[in-house]
Parts: structure tokens; C-alpha cells; sequence
């Protein structure tokens, strides 16, 4: 195919970086420009990159050279930003969340639907192996009748590594409740919530939360969400930028569970006996950017990625509210 030109849109994340560097290495993409209305954000990453800064998001757009665009803007700047990019015809691979609340998700999802570009939510986890396998076994059947699932993810972006004048190595703006849409939960939590809406379903009945700050953060820097599902399911959902722990996917059911942890990459099962059986983790299906780009050249779409991306939203927005209730 045709190398299909990339701009980065959005410098705001931290991951702006890493999807510069898949269109950087990623064979079938060139990246050729970046905007951001800030160029504190903006120039940095242009110039690591040996690309053109711009300020001027219409002009980015209006580009005939340009041909897809990576989103990794403020969350509330996405609804805006992707449907220009939509509009002007540009394939969009977009940094989690998709929008701040689902109707926004549904509007785009539909926009480029219409327009017949690729859309594809970066939702990462869900193509490792280790995922693909604890899948297998979930679906096999073979742990009889689902009874739970625990998925935690956390890092220790608030109090640890360079200084970005609060301590840690998460920037600021990341703790600022009006880009940010939220703290731990919005950002690393997204990961975690997917995971388990994969294996016990995207819709519970009951969502409960509770968020905590151990440092002075105007969001929260840790948090916990239980779901509750017809049939006695229940979920839990951990993250938090204070500690770096291990990555675990724990997932129960009446004749055995399943576990992973990335502490030495291990999966494992466990039978109702208490006997364990360690599991191969299986290759890495294409990584959402791949697929992104196979869409983009083959005309289709990302139904799945992007039924799971507007589901994390909604549940995101549900555990938010959540935390809110008087407990």
C-alpha cells in the first residue's frame, strides 16, 4: 500500500511520544507534521522527531499531503479535535477515552462511520497474549459458572521519578480535573475496566467506587470500582499512580480460576483441588496502531475496538459518578 502520512495531534499525553514512534516505525506509515495550540507541548516532540510544528490546527488539517492523524489531546479537547479531523478526511487512531461521555463516543463513532474512515481507540491490552489466553479460558468453559474477576494496574507517577513541581514523573496537568476528565481511574483505570467488561460483560448492574488521594491532588490518585452482574458476578477494578506494583488479572469461577502477573510474566491456572498448571502466554495479536493503519488501507472498520471503547466510556462515567454519592 501507499505509505499513508501521519500528523500527531496533540501533545497533552503522555503517550503522544510512543504513537509518534509507531508511525515512525510502522512500515506502511510516514509522520510528517504535529500541532499543538501549546508549543511548550508541541515544538519539543516536532523537534525530537525532525517534523513540522504548527499552531494552526485548520491548516494541519486542510493538508492534501495528510492523510490520518494521531489524537493524544486534553480529553476534553477529543470530541472537537477528532470531528475536524473526521470532517476533513482524515483516518483518526486516538488515545483513550474516545470523548468524555457516550453520547459524544456514539456521535463520532457514527461520523466516521458515515465518512467511511478509520477510527480506532487505543485500548492496548486487549491484543497481548496474556489477554488472548485468560480469554480462551474464560470462553472454554472450563471454570464452570463465573463468580469474579480482579484486574490492577498502578504505577508511581505521583511520587516518584523527575520533579514536574508536584513530585513524580506524571506531569501536572495530569492531576487537573478539567482536562483530565478525572484522576487514576479516567487514565490507568481505563485498562483495568476494559479488561473486565472482557470477561464478565461491558454492562453491570451496579457500579460502587471509592477514590482516595495520598498526595495533594485535586483528583484522585487511587482508586477502587466494583461492578456487580446478574448471576452473582462480581468485578474489581484497582489503579492508582502511587505504587508500582505488579499488573495481575485474576479471574474465578466455581470449578477453578485463572491469573496472570507480569512480575515474571507468568499465567497460571488453578484447579478446585488446589493443584496449579502454569499456561503458555501466547504472541501479541497486531497492536490497536497496526490495525489501525490495515483499517485505514482496506476500508474498514474497527467494530469491535470501537463497541469496547464507547462501553469503557460509559463505565468510566458510571464509576466517576460513583464516587460522587454520598457513601
Amino acid at each position: 500500500m501507499p505509505a499513508m502520512n501521519v500528523a500527531v495531534l496533540g501533545c497533552w499525553h503522555v503517550h503522544a511520544k510512543d504513537y509518534a514512534r509507531s508511525a515512525t516505525a510502522h512500515p506502511d506509515t510516514t509522520l510528517v507534521a504535529a500541532w499543538d495550540h501549546d508549543p511548550d507541548l508541541g515544538r519539543p516532540l516536532a523537534q525530537e522527531f525532525g517534523i513540522e510544528y504548527t499552531d494552526d490546527l485548520d491548516a494541519l488539517l486542510a493538508r492534501q499531503d495528510v492523510h490520518a492523524v494521531t489524537v493524544t489531546t486534553e480529553t476534553t479537547a477529543h470530541t472537537e479535535v477528532i470531528a475536524k479531523a473526521l470532517a476533513a478526511g482524515k483516518h483518526v487512531f486516538t488515545e483513550k477515552l474516545l470523548a468524555p461521555t457516550v453520547a459524544e463516543c456514539e456521535r463520532l463513532v457514527a461520523q466516521a462511520a458515515d465518512a467511511g474512515l478509520a477510527l480506532v481507540v487505543s485500548l492496548p491490552r486487549l491484543y497481548q497474549g496474556y489477554t488472548l489466553a485468560v480469554r480462551e479460558v474464560v470462553e472454554s468453559g472450563s471454570l464452570g459458572p463465573l463468580t469474579y474477576a480482579r484486574v490492577r494496574l498502578s504505577h508511581d507517577g505521583a511520587v516518584h521519578g523527575r520533579d514536574h513541581g508536584s513530585g513524580g514523573w506524571l506531569p501536572d496537568r495530569f492531576f487537573d480535573p478539567v482536562p483530565s476528565v478525572g484522576g487514576a481511574l479516567t487514565d490507568l483505570g481505563c485498562h483495568p475496566v476494559y479488561l473486565t467488561q472482557l470477561f464478565l460483560g461491558a454492562d453491570p448492574q451496579t457500579v460502587k467506587a471509592v477514590y482516595a488521594s495520598l498526595t495533594p491532588r485535586a483528583v484522585e490518585d487511587h482508586a477502587v470500582v466494583t461492578v456487580g452482574y446478574d448471576g452473582g458476578r462480581i468485578g474489581v477494578v484497582e489503579a492508582g499512580f502511587v505504587s508500582n506494583d505488579a499488573f495481575t488479572i485474576d479471574v474465578h469461577g466455581t470449578e477453578g480460576s485463572v491469573h496472570y502477573s507480569d512480575q515474571d510474566r507468568r499465567l497460571w491456572r488453578r484447579w478446585p483441588d488446589g493443584k496449579t498448571e502454569d499456561l503458555e502466554v501466547p504472541a501479541d495479536a497486531p497492536d490497536a496502531f497496526a490495525q489501525w493503519v490495515e483499517h485505514a488501507a482496506n476500508g474498514t472498520r474497527a467494530t469491535d475496538n470501537l463497541e469496547r471503547a464507547v462501553e469503557l466510556t460509559r463505565l468510566v462515567v458510571r464509576a466517576n459518578t460513583a464516587a460522587g454519592e454520598p457513601k
